[in-house]
């Protein structure tokens, strides 16, 4: 009697293992049509501005889809390495330089300018660790990257003399959030990457990275043998 009843019907298990199937099939498929869509709309804006000898779409009886975004990766990659050399920083300069004198658009390039520099940093630029702060009390930890260690006025005017500049990031946006300033003493650095820290934050901690429990804890004591 009591193994019946532990065991679960037919009905949920079909609905076990279309919810196992589903979580298998949903990511591949948003991901091969985000990824299909991307493609057909660097296709769509780029393909018109190729000239007819040059686009296989002008003498082959079928579209190739993604030379578009061929052609945009190959031009961006021969423009950073123009601007790689002096006649092609003057340029550069020149350019920013036009841009500077008008309001609007100087405030809109400099601002997109500094996102994309700071989303593709060089990785001795980027953010170094994953730690944890007791945020926004006493009690309650939150996820925090590690910046670098806090240098300049800053650095001089603070009584603490090893603060380390994080930035708390929100959910589930984590390129919003704050900087902040914290005692080294007082950040609980953690094991895992930036990036699987980023994707518990992304996805409210739904997402948990794997951690090998034998690993002692910092703050807690080593297990000991019974």
């Amino acid at each position: 009697m009591n193994e019946k009843q532990k065991r679960p019907g037919a009905g949920v298990r079909l609905r076990n293992y279309f919810l196992t199937g589903l979580i298998i099939v949903a990511p591949v498929f948003i991901t091969a049509y985000l990824t299909w869509t991307f493609i057909g709309w660097v296709d769509g804006w780029v393909k018109p501005y190729i000239p007819a000898i040059y686009n296989p779409d002008y003498y082959l009886p079928f579209a190739v889809p993604g030379f578009g975004l061929l052609t945009a990766l190959v031009l961006i990659t021969l423009i950073g390495f123009m601007t790689a050399n002096l006649v092609g920083r003057s340029i550069v300069a020149f350019g920013e330089s036009l841009l500077d004198r008008m309001p609007l658009v100087r405030n809109l390039y400099k601002g997109l300018k500094q996102i994309f520099q700071t989303v593709l940093a060089e990785k001795g630029g980027s953010f170094k660790q994953a730690g944890l702060i007791e945020y926004p009390r006493k009690g309650i930890w939150s996820i925090v990257f590690i910046a670098t260690e806090t240098k300049g006025e800053v650095n001089h005017r603070l009584p603490d003399d090893d603060p380390i500049s994080v930035f708390l990031p929100t959910t589930p946006n984590p390129t919003s959030g704050f900087l902040l300033f914290v005692p080294r003493k007082d950040i609980m650095f953690l094991d895992m990457s930036v990036e699987e820290a980023a994707k518990m934050v992304i996805s409210a901690g739904l997402v948990s990275p794997d951690f090998p429990k034998t690993l002692p804890i910092q703050g807690k004591p080593k297990p000991t043998a019974a």
